[in-house]
């Protein structure tokens, strides 16, 4: 009998568990970004690892790019953990490509107060008229999210409103419409409605056992901190701007090495984070030239024309650098206009001393002596050479005209060791 007790108290615990169950998070509370796709799958990686119950993706987003999405839903759609997404906290919302991926879920869910929708996509470039690209990118977008409805058993038709009419929906109006699967005020209460349902992954079914499990966040590595943090428009548009104004004051002050260095060094982080965001090449272009109207400047004297004309270039090719869907993946336009309003200053700034330069009295070898006076020691005749006291020491003189000694002149040039002066 005891033997009977032991076998079936085997069975009890392999089917619910001694331990308690882990479940993941990931808070992706952001635009989506190439950071966002590498998050989400090193989550999933580490989930697997730690042979946790699932992975719950804390979705607060106003969009992001249409590959990146791609990625994390390929991700989403391939895990052999089960994979939860929850659009939260109250307030939060699943736009654009969020709801691409709030559909992917293995189970989709919504706090009270959040709305997902207006899934329209946009060019890879940002572009958004109704050209025949557009129109395009709109029917992949469309077939795509149909997939992935079709696949998780969602409303395919509002899927597809989503991308080509930009509906959106509260959390009451998208489980209504079959979008989601529940609304849950906390991740608690997600976990505790979840409990016993039966997920399909790629390793076959598995009945989730989320009731009181431990949460556990995943923690980003100092590596997808820093790319998180220079994906940002804005932190790449300054690391540019500091590269390009590092080495200009280098090539303005030879030798200097320390503005060169920390130019250089931007200019490659700036490189790496701008091969993440959608760039205008027309935008990258416009700075490009700026720069070389700026160097230009250092090499031929305009009188500022060509400095005006690359802060001209510089703002519009600011504006157009990131062409992005949303004003969330731009560049702040207070953030351009203080850097052009800066280069302004500074290239003024420069400007004026190259003038002043130009006017500047020589203080090199015997362009120094022009315009002073001396005194005649010894009588000059014209065209012959008498003898001149200049600062303490006696040089040879000639003139045109004759000088009697004693005489103030005013040296006029100079020619070897030999000065032509005329009388003040």
């Amino acid at each position: 009998m005891f033997k009977y007790i032991v076998i079936f108290l085997h069975f009890f615990l392999l089917a619910y568990g001694s331990e308690t169950k882990e479940v993941i998070l990931i808070k992706i509370h952001s635009a989506i970004t190439p950071s966002s796709s590498s998050q989400i799958k090193k989550a999933v990686e580490f989930a697997k690892e730690k042979n946790a119950e699932a992975v719950v993706i804390e979705l607060n987003t106003p969009g992001g790019l249409l590959e990146s999405t791609r990625e994390i839903v390929q991700t989403i759609l391939n895990s052999p953990i089960p994979v939860i997404v929850y659009v939260a906290p109250s307030g939060a919302r699943a736009a654009s490509a969020g709801v691409f991926i709030t559909l992917s879920a293995h189970i989709a869910a919504m706090a009270p107060g959040t709305n997902i929708g207006a899934a329209h996509p946009v060019g890879l470039q940002g572009d958004s008229d109704t050209n025949t690209i557009n129109e395009k990118v709109v029917n992949d977008a469309a077939a795509f999210i149909r997939s992935i409805a079709e696949q998780r058993q969602k409303n395919v038709e509002w899927a597809e409103r989503t991308v080509r009419e930009s509906i959106s929906s509260t959390e009451k109006e998208a489980l209504e419409e079959n979008a989601i699967d529940l609304i849950a005020p906390t991740i608690d209460s997600l976990l505790q409605a979840i409990d016993g349902r039966e997920i399909k992954t790629t390793f076959g079914l598995k009945t989730l056992r989320t009731k009181n499990s431990k949460v556990t966040e995943y923690e980003l590595g100092w590596r997808d901190k820093f790319l998180d943090f220079i994906s940002n428009p804005n932190v790449a548009y300054i690391l540019l701007m500091i590269g390009i104004y590092g080495i200009l004051f280098e090539l303005y002050n030879p030798g200097s090495i320390f503005p060169g260095v920390i130019g250089a060094l931007s200019l490659l982080l700036a490189a790496y984070s701008l091969q993440m965001l959608p760039i205008n090449l027309a935008g990258l272009a416009l700075i490009l030239l700026s720069i070389i109207l700026f160097i230009l400047e250092i090499k031929v004297v305009s009188y500022g024309m060509l400095t005006i004309a690359g802060l001209i270039s510089l703002f519009l090719g600011s504006l157009m650098l990131i062409d992005a869907p949303g004003e969330f993946m731009r560049i702040s336009l207070s953030l351009i206009l203080t850097t052009v309003i800066f280069s302004f200053i500074f290239f003024t700034f420069i400007i004026t001393l190259g003038i002043k330069a130009q006017f500047r009295r020589k203080t090199l070898g015997f362009d120094e002596l022009i315009g002073t006076e001396a005194k005649v020691v010894e009588k000059i005749r014209p065209n012959e050479k008498g003898r001149i006291m200049l600062k303490g020491e006696l040089w040879f003189a000639t003139s045109d005209e004759e000088i009697p000694e004693g005489t103030i002149v005013t040296i006029q040039k100079a020619d070897s060791f030999t000065l032509f002066v005329k009388p003040k």
